[in-house]
């Protein structure tokens, strides 16, 4: 394919715009058809204009495209977006949340390496340290995620980098993301934020100091549960070490997921000001029902990292977690009684979800795991979307009458 579009690229014009500009025309590229909305490149290779043209590009000699596993237009432009929505230099995107963090170890940790994981993660991502990257000679330990004391004394000789949620899924626990950066850095190891909870509408983790950010872009970043992806952004040093990763072993998104992500990130900061908005209400309403034993939002005075919270992020997002009175089957009850909350352990959707993450999300973890994370079996996650918040009341109120 020529590259003779690049001549249409927007960039140039929008330094010094501001985050909603930027997620609505970032990474656009116009073809000579001048099209108003993104083109969706739906190919898996591209024609060369000679033989030396394509040696040329195989070898990297010439910029272009070569093959869509690590080179597809529309692929690019969602990269290029989120690395502007992130302040990075240079963004790359996978096929799943789960890739994003298998690329990020994969590409810049070897067989000895040491790895600090926050106890408060994602159930798979607990899963894919445990079960398999032990296996290939790296070394994991899991701090409490809030204690910078525990990640100080956690350090090894060969601890690579540092890996965590913050807020974490799904007890909304922080970190400080710039005094934990500090101690990396000291040491000489990398800090790697999955940052899919707030997304860079609502903390921007590079600007406090980490050095990677993630996405599960499945999430916020679509918006509306359509499909699978994720991304990494940083340092193009960094970066580039993922994209040959990507190229080798394949873990890639597809184009018309990225397309679809693209037009996610249009309408990103108002959806998670909205949602958020909500959550909080909930949260607060939550917090004076008869049978709810706690509830884990970092918008709430009672959460003990709410000020922290306050200074890194501009919202406090759309997670709410909250424990019942009865455990597991007290917490079932409730689940089972709400109608219009989908049953479904994916969040970050316009409709409203909720879960039991004991048995779903953090259900393939030892029991010992879900203790150290903190995840009972009176625990509900609710992942508020865009409903109207007085029908989410009565959907939650049908639960509480349940118990």
């Amino acid at each position: 394919m020529s590259q003779d579009w690049e001549a249409g690229r927007l960039d140039s014009d929008l330094e010094g715009v501001g985050f909603d500009t930027l997620a609505v025309r970032a990474g656009q590229h116009r073809t000579p058809e001048a099209e108003h909305g993104e083109a969706m490149f739906l190919t898996s290779s591209y024609v060369f204009r000679s033989a030396a043209d394509a040696a040329a590009r195989f070898a990297g000699e010439v910029p272009g495209n070569v093959y869509s596993r690590y080179t597809n237009p529309t692929v690019r432009a969602f990269e290029e977006r989120i690395a502007a929505l992130e302040g990075a230099e240079q963004a790359v995107a996978t096929a799943s949340g789960m890739a994003a963090i298998l690329a990020i170890v994969m590409s810049l940790c070897s067989s000895g390496d040491h790895v600090l994981v926050s106890r408060s993660v994602f159930g798979s991502t607990i899963s894919l340290f445990e079960k398999y990257l032990k296996r290939f000679g790296i070394e994991v330990d899991y701090p409490p995620l809030a204690d910078l004391g525990a990640w100080e004394a956690a350090f090894k000789p060969n601890t690579k980098l540092l890996f965590v949620e913050s807020p974490s899924n799904p007890l909304a626990e922080l970190v400080d993301i710039a005094a934990l950066a500090e101690i990396a850095h000291s040491r000489g190891a990398l800090l790697a934020v999955d940052n899919c909870f707030c997304t860079p509408a609502l903390q921007q983790p590079l600007k406090l100091g980490a050095d990677i950010v993630m996405h599960s872009a499945t999430k916020y970043i679509d918006g509306q549960g359509r499909g699978l992806g994720g991304v990494v952004a940083g340092r193009r040093a960094q970066m580039e070490l993922l994209v040959g990763f990507l190229r080798t072993a394949g873990p890639t998104l597809s184009p018309f997921n990225a397309w679809m992500f693209l037009k996610g990130l249009e309408t990103l900061r108002v959806r998670m000001q909205a949602q958020s908005a909500s959550a909080l209400e909930l949260a607060q309403w939550l917090e004076t029902q008869p049978g709810i034993d706690k509830v884990y939002y970092a918008g709430l005075p009672s959460h003990p990292q709410h000020e922290l919270a306050r200074r890194q992020q501009s919202a406090f997002g759309a997670v709410v977690s909250f424990e019942v009175a009865g455990g597991k089957e007290a917490a079932w009850r409730f689940i089972d009684a709400t109608r219009v909350i989908s049953i479904t352990t994916n969040l970050g959707d316009t409709k409203t979800t909720i879960a039991h993450p004991a048995t779903t999300s953090h259900g393939r973890l030892s029991p010992q795991e879900r203790a150290n994370a903190g995840i009972r079996d009176s625990l509900v996650r609710v992942a508020v979307g865009l409903e109207d918040i007085a029908d989410l009341k009565a959907d939650l109120a049908r639960g509480l009458a349940a118990l």
